[in-house]
């Protein structure tokens, strides 16, 4: 039986904000090119003590973005990837004979076990002599226990191995996160350009907010967060780092490419590329057969006009954050964020 004499709920009176509600103040600048601007820099683990260097804008672990096709590609840039979680130990020793690099390519797992990493981790190591150095856990919901729980058993038995980690929205989730053993915690919830779990289920947070609330939390831990959704430009990109971001995580912007392997779709004589959030539908039905009567779809399906090869895109995005540099002096992705004076508008 319901009590309904319980606590009313609380509420937060301070505004949250998304990335268009902040632009940045442009300084007096001693950086007097675009070519001036290196954008590679260092990330700090600090539980597993790894330096990874590189420019840290993360393609997504989704279907038609996180394959491997993507990571070769980008790994050409110094830029990661979150590989897809679908693919199997043998597809990793593929992709490792046709060059992919464990330094730019991240292992994906959900809510697994350690005998599931320990497989993957052992066939490739018996097949190639190399293992994976980070690996990223993604899930919708970083707040359920058993969650930290594989975290922290993860990080026991690979002391030295990267773990980044996610969703949360919030500093208490990063703490947790943090905790359990993880390096990074990714941050998003809602915010995705095909994700409509806020719509279905009204949790959220905006993600200006969420970055600026969740850098200042995984400080505290000398660990990083990973903006995980609602960039839509190379600005973004900026203000995700201006916000405190270690790595920015995009999805949306690197759709509708060749090497994302999505199919062309003919509409009104022009081709697009399917994307789809990994909660929807069409990946439950792709995945694990269909959606379950206990569950409800959040995400959507939309077609994107087929843009080619990733490297006109990346070079566009890695020539607008450059840019940006060149406005408050920042040498390098890693000092945008103290020299960034965000202003709400």
């Amino acid at each position: 039986m319901i009590d309904f004499n319980m606590k009313l709920a609380s509420i937060s009176r301070d505004k949250k904000i998304q990335f268009d509600d902040v632009l940045i103040s442009p300084k007096l600048s001693n950086i007097n090119s675009r070519k001036e601007v290196l954008l590679d820099t260092i990330v700090k683990f600090p539980n597993s003590q790894i330096s990874w260097k590189g420019i840290p804008i993360m393609a997504s672990n989704m279907d038609f973005v996180g394959t491997f096709e993507m990571g070769i590609a980008l790994q050409d840039f110094n830029m990661p990837t979150a590989v897809s979680k679908f693919y199997s130990p043998n597809d990793w020793v593929n992709a490792i004979d046709h060059g992919l690099d464990f330094d730019f390519n991240f292992m994906t797992f959900g809510l697994d076990s350690i005998k599931k990493i320990h497989e993957y981790f052992d066939f490739i190591y018996k097949k190639k002599s190399q293992l994976p150095k980070s690996i990223v856990f993604d899930i919708p919901n970083g707040y359920i226990n058993s969650f930290h729980s594989l975290i922290s058993d993860t990080r026991k038995e690979f002391p030295k191995l990267g773990i980044m980690a996610g969703n949360v929205v919030t500093p208490d989730g990063v703490a947790k996160i943090m905790d359990s053993g993880a390096d990074g915690v990714k941050v998003g919830i809602g915010s995705g350009s095909v994700c409509s779990t806020t719509n279905v289920t009204g949790i959220g947070y905006p993600q200006m907010s969420a970055v600026l609330e969740c850098c200042e939390e995984v400080s505290k831990f000398s660990g990083f967060i990973i903006s995980d959704g609602g960039v839509r430009s190379s600005a973004d990109i900026v203000k995700a780092y201006a916000g405190g971001s270690g790595f920015v995580m995009i999805g949306s912007l690197l759709s509708g490419h060749t090497e994302g392997l999505a199919p062309l779709v003919s509409k009104d004589n022009k081709p697009f590329r399917q994307l789809y959030g990994m909660s929807s539908s069409e990946a439950m039905l792709k995945h694990y057969g269909g959606v379950e009567d206990y569950r409800a779809s959040e995400g959507i399906s939309v077609l994107i006009e087929d843009k080619g090869d990733v490297k006109n895109t990346v070079t566009q995005m890695l020539g607008g954050i450059r840019s940006a540099c060149t406005y408050i002096d920042a040498n390098n992705i890693g000092e945008i964020s103290a020299n960034s004076q965000l202003i709400r508008i």
